[in-house]
């Protein structure tokens, strides 16, 4: 199903929610192919069920702290 949906004066758009209810969660991945964007969903693995684990835990790797998404995008591109 095709929709034409209209970005906001910041270029936000709004996934209809019948889409939006298909998936249990609230974020989503949009990448740039070409000339569209693909939208998936991202679920996250429960770690009981595969071979995930937590990358980052505020109580363990930080003091109980939590930190900025900028401070922690600077450190996944580092890993990069």
């Amino acid at each position: 199903m095709s929709i034409i949906v209209k970005s906001t004066s910041k270029g936000q758009i709004t996934l209809p929610a019948k889409w939006r209810k298909n998936f249990s969660t609230n974020n989503f991945v949009i990448q740039e192919k070409g000339d569209f964007l693909e939208i998936k969903p991202l679920i996250l693995a429960d770690s009981k069920e595969s071979n995930e684990y937590t990358v980052f835990d505020a109580i363990r790797d930080n003091e109980g702290k939590g930190i900025k998404a900028k401070d922690l995008l600077k450190i996944i591109k580092k890993t990069i």
